[in-house]
């Protein structure tokens, strides 16, 4: 399916060789996943964006802490909720373009076994059923842990992350509802 919007006229495939390429090494793997959601890209990135509040949709943090500035390089310590195997997680903030919507982060540290874990979400205009949407497009690039096959991990990794895209969906379509509501009220 080819997507419009800003000018543009590329499939998903294409934004995934543009954006999402990741070397792949032995003993890693790598996946990308995909949501559409019924929120305009503005609203959808005010979310992505915030590298200092993942928890804002993220279901698995319970915190966050940024030293100094949000910009490139900046480092986060993120507390991840019980129920997973992991209790927290240090990560840097690899790529940020406010203009084509672009987030990259990768893990640096903490008690997990995402090693050499990044990755890159994109954000992409799409009108769904008439209104203006989002194509979020999330890849990633990790080691297999010993003892799990690619498969496994990956598998793993897709979970996390369409469990978050679910929650960022949810989140903006109801800033969108209320948004929509909140201008009916006030006319």
């Amino acid at each position: 399916m080819a997507i419009t919007g800003e000018g543009t006229n590329l499939s998903e495939s294409d934004y995934i060789k543009r954006h999402h390429k990741h070397e792949v090494r032995a003993s890693q793997c790598t996946s990308t996943v995909d949501k559409r959601i019924k929120a305009p890209v503005h609203l959808v990135w005010s979310l992505v964006r915030r590298f200092d509040e993942p928890q804002k949709y993220k279901p698995f943090v319970s915190g966050c802490n940024v030293q100094g500035d949000l910009k490139i390089g900046s480092v986060r310590q993120v507390n991840v909720c019980s129920g997973l195997p992991a209790t927290t997680s240090i990560e840097r903030l690899e790529l940020l373009n406010e203009e084509e919507h672009i987030l990259g982060m990768r893990i640096v540290g903490g008690d997990h076994r995402l090693q050499n874990y990044s990755s890159v979400i994109t954000l992409h205009p799409e009108n769904i059923e008439g209104r203006p949407g989002t194509l979020v497009i999330e890849s990633f690039i990790v080691d297999v842990p010993d003892g799990n096959t690619n498969d496994e991990t990956c598998y793993f990794v897709e979970a996390l992350i369409k469990c978050n895209l679910k929650s960022l969906a949810d989140v903006s379509e109801r800033l969108t509802v209320q948004d929509r509501t909140d201008s009916i009220v006030q006319a």
